[in-house]
This record gives structure tokens, C-alpha cells and sequence, in this order.
């Protein structure tokens, strides 16, 4: 079986590429054979080559990142190839592209460095017409993949598709040998994940300096580990990494806090295993609040439970549901009281970070790449059965 894959991929910096390089020597080690298509400089995909579509069975495209090449695509490849099986992977439902894949002529280049809010209330003014296309492109897939039964529901109902066309398949992670946590008496926190506006690290921030006040001789210390230049859809807030040591030292915990920057993938394991526990305290944003409810997960997330290391996340997104197996637990979102509850509940029991740690092991070997593949490999077979 021949599948084409429509993603970005490394060296992009963002999650759905990291997440796509993964997928993709997965899917090879599984038996299938993946092509990437040709691409223009401007990173839109030639779906109009004969000697490519016609050798491929499959095509899969990963869609977020309010990224629109790839949504592009699969309405073109619906039209000129209609023999193809069409599958994506939406890791941000319940929505496909978030805003129009096609902007006014002559900004298409611009509005990435458009200063916010202007990006987003575009994005809404052109709202209605987009969802009409998503739902459009939804009716024509064969298939759609989303990471949660959360998002998956949530996909079914936005785009007003059969529950039968969406299939709930988790984020994939490779399986290390255990360690257990830390044993040296310092609580050791790790936020790991691209550094950027909307992911609640002031909450963390203010968190920590709650902490410091409520507890001023505990011994602990967060790692603001990851991607410090990730790939923004809706551009940047200016030099947000100086932003967030300003912050830190105005609220007096710039000791608490070691930044490891643009960790390599070979120091990650290592990265994770050296802490106790991750915090995820991402915030669901209010602008994009107004086009829908994203309702993915977290890469992040899936190297904690690689790595065998529990989770603090907010209930943002569908963190519920995925810190709902044992391996953590969740704080209502932008409020950093709670968020420090529960630090200061882990302090005074840290057995709470080894119960975690091997739920989210048990967790992690379930998710195995091979075993993600595989229900991959399998669905894809299916399609093609049903195309033939």
C-alpha cells in the first residue's frame, strides 16, 4: 500500500511536524511505503502530477496548526483524483482550518506579521464561509483520525458527519526503559513544549511565586525546557522568551527557574526522567473561542508518558480525558490558586509523582508507535477496500 502524506514536516518548528516525522517511520516500519508529494516554494502541494497520483493508494494529510496547504489540497484532490482515499488526521477539533485557506488577494504573505488582534478577526470575519468549506471537505473524506474521544466527538458534531467517519486512533510515542522519579528530596517540575503566547506559563509563573510564599523553605525547582523560535500561525508578540524572564524576575522566583532552550531530541528522555512531574497549563484561547473548541492534546504529554513521568495539566483542550488514566491530575485553567494547590499537594505527598509515573508508563507502552501504526495501517486498508 502506497500512502502520500500532506504535512509539514521538520525542520518546521511545530508539534504536527514532529508528530508527522514520527508518524511517518512508524507507518514505514509497519509495512507501508509513505510518499511525501512534490511541493512548491510556497509550501502549496502539486496535486495536479499524474506519474505521483496515480501510483498512490491513500492519501493522508495532518490538518492544524491553522496551516491551510494541506486543506488545499485534499479539496483538489477530492476533485482531480476522486479514485484516491482521502484521510486526516485533525489535531485541532472540532474545527479542519481554523480560518480561510484562501485570504484576500495580496495579504497571503502578509498577515503572519500582522500585529494582534487583526490575524484573528479576519479569521472571523470569514468565519461562516470557512466552516460552510470544512464542512464540505469533511462530507468528502473517507476518514477522519482525531488523538481523543473528546476531539473525535467534538469533530462529528461541528462538521455534522456520521460518529462512523471519525476514528479515535492516540498520539503515538516510543516506549524507554523505566526510572523512577528523582530520589534527592528537591521537587523538580518540567514544562516542556514550544515556548509561546496562549500556553498559560504566566500561570505557571505566578504559580510558582504562590508556592514560594506559602511554602518559603520548600526545596523545588521548575525547568522551562523546549523550542524557543516554534512556527506560529498567527504570529509573534515580540521577543516573548525576554518577556517571561522579565516576568520571573518581577515576581521573585527567577532562582526557582533553569531553562534548557532548544532541547535536542537525543536530551529529551533524559530531560523528562530528571523530574518528577511535567506541568501543562495551557489556556484555551478566548479569540479563537469565537470559531470553536480545540480539543486536542499534547506531544508533550505523550513523551511524559513515554518517559513514565506524571501530569499536571490544566483542563484545557481535552487534558481531562488524557490525564484521566492514573498519570496526573487537572486544574481549572488560568487560575494559578489551583495550580498551586496542587504543587503544594505534591510536596507534602510526593507519592503522588511515583503513582503517576507508573500509570503513565502503563499508559505509554499501550501507545507504542508499532501498535499506533498498525490501527493506522489497518484503517487505511479499510478505505482502499471501500474505494475499490
Amino acid at each position: 500500500m502506497k500512502v502520500a502524506l500532506l504535512s509539514p514536516l521538520p525542520p518546521l518548528q511545530n508539534g504536527i511536524a514532529d508528530y508527522a516525522q514520527a508518524w511517518m517511520e512508524a507507518l514505514c516500519g509497519a509495512g507501508v511505503q509513505v510518499l511525501v508529494p512534490p511541493q512548491g516554494a510556497d509550501g502549496s502541494w502539486d496535486t495536479g502530477s499524474p506519474e505521483f497520483w496515480q501510483d498512490v493508494d491513500v492519501v493522508h494529510a495532518q490538518l492544524g496548526g491553522g496551516r491551510s496547504p494541506e486543506f488545499l489540497a485534499l479539496e483538489q484532490l477530492r476533485e482531480r483524483w476522486p479514485r484516491l482515499g482521502l484521510t486526516a488526521t485533525v489535531h485541532d477539533p472540532e474545527r479542519l482550518v481554523w480560518r480561510s485557506p484562501d485570504p484576500p488577494q495580496g495579504l497571503a504573505h502578509r498577515i503572519a506579521s500582522w500585529p494582534r488582534p487583526l490575524p484573528q478577526l479576519l479569521a472571523l470575519a470569514q468565519d461562516r464561509s470557512t466552516l460552510a468549506r470544512e464542512r464540505r471537505l469533511a462530507a468528502g473524506l473517507d476518514a477522519m483520525v482525531a488523538l481523543t474521544a473528546t476531539g473525535a466527538a467534538c469533530l462529528v458534531e461541528r462538521m455534522r458527519i456520521s460518529p462512523g467517519q471519525v476514528h479515535c486512533i492516540a498520539h503515538g510515542n516510543p516506549v524507554f526503559a523505566s526510572a523512577q522519579p528523582p530520589a534527592d528530596g528537591v521537587l523538580k517540575l518540567l514544562y516542556f513544549g514550544f515556548i509561546y503566547p496562549g500556553k498559560g506559563i504566566e500561570d505557571l509563573f505566578d504559580a510558582v511565586s504562590l508556592v514560594c510564599r506559602q511554602r518559603p523553605q520548600a526545596s523545588f525547582v521548575l525547568t522551562m525546557a523546549g523550542g524557543s523560535s516554534p512556527e506560529l500561525a498567527f504570529g509573534s508578540r515580540g521577543n516573548y522568551l525576554s518577556q517571561l524572564r522579565e516576568l520571573a524576575g518581577g515576581l521573585g522566583i527567577a532562582d526557582r527557574i533553569e531553562w534548557r532552550l532548544d532541547l535536542p531530541a537525543s536530551g529529551i528522555l533524559d530531560c523528562v526522567q530528571s523530574h518528577h512531574v511535567m506541568v501543562l497549563p495551557y489556556r484555551d484561547s478566548r479569540k479563537l473561542a469565537l470559531l470553536g473548541r480545540m480539543r486536542g492534546t499534547s506531544g508533550a504529554l505523550s513523551w511524559a508518558n513515554a518517559s513514565g513521568r506524571g501530569v499536571i495539566a490544566s483542563d484545557a483542550r481535552a487534558f481531562a480525558e488524557e490525564v484521566s488514566y492514573g498519570n496526573g491530575v487537572v486544574f481549572a485553567q488560568g487560575q494559578s490558586h489551583a495550580l498551586a494547590e496542587r504543587i503544594v499537594a505534591l510536596l507534602d505527598d510526593p507519592s503522588q509523582a511515583t503513582d503517576w509515573s507508573a500509570a503513565a508508563m502503563a499508559l505509554g507502552t499501550q501507545r507504542r508507535w508499532p501498535a499506533i501504526a498498525e490501527k493506522f495501517a489497518a484503517l487505511f486498508a479499510s478505505v482502499l477496500e471501500r474505494k475499490r
